[in-house]
């Protein structure tokens, strides 16, 4: 069995749970999640926490276990806190802005403009760091969305190596090369 997947997952104060036909509904503060379960596994509703059991032994059925409470851990701490990604434009005339509330145009040195469409579960915001350099913030309830629309967005322009222009997370190390003039005074 897995180790974490045994572990009862605590809900907090304002966070309700419903398990009906395979589903589970998480209800908080910051809004409603749903997470369809798999067969295999039963899920168990306290007044204050949610149980995991597994109904069957092999290896398939301790990876679901693992998982599951995984997912569940996300939904909770999704209904409470909700997710956070930041990402950073770094490089000359690199720019975002929000047009409508529906779309995130971003200008990363393309001859043309890049529009991203911003699903309904996830809000944007963009702001400038004290070093002029462009902050895009993505927030939402469902820690999957957030993280795929935050993926999406760098994946437009992935810092490159020499410079380190580019989309990259908040505080995310590049790798830096060295040019052919460093390298060609070798010999």
């Amino acid at each position: 069995m897995s180790r974490l997947g045994k572990k009862p997952v605590q809900m907090p104060v304002k966070v309700e749970a419903e398990f009906k036909n395979g589903v589970l509904e998480v209800t908080g503060p910051s809004g409603k999640l749903l997470q369809a379960i798999n067969k295999k596994i039963n899920v168990k509703i306290d007044k204050d926490s949610i149980l995991v059991e597994v109904l069957g032994k092999s290896r398939e059925y301790n990876m679901l276990h693992g998982l599951t409470r995984g997912l569940i851990v996300n939904m909770v701490e999704g209904v409470t806190k909700g997710f956070k990604k930041e990402l950073e434009a770094v490089g000359l005339g690199y720019k975002a802005n929000i047009e409508g509330g529906k779309k995130l145009v971003l200008a990363v040195g393309f001859s043309h403009l890049v529009n991203l469409q911003i699903p309904p579960t996830v809000k944007v915001s963009v702001a400038l760091t004290p070093d002029k350099n462009t902050l895009i913030t993505v927030t939402g309830i469902d820690k999957c969305e957030v993280g795929a629309f935050a993926a999406k967005i760098r994946a437009v322009k992935p810092p490159e190596p020499y410079k380190g222009f580019g989309i990259r997370y908040l505080g995310e190390k590049i790798i830096r090369k060295i040019g052919k003039a460093a390298a060609g005074g070798k010999k």
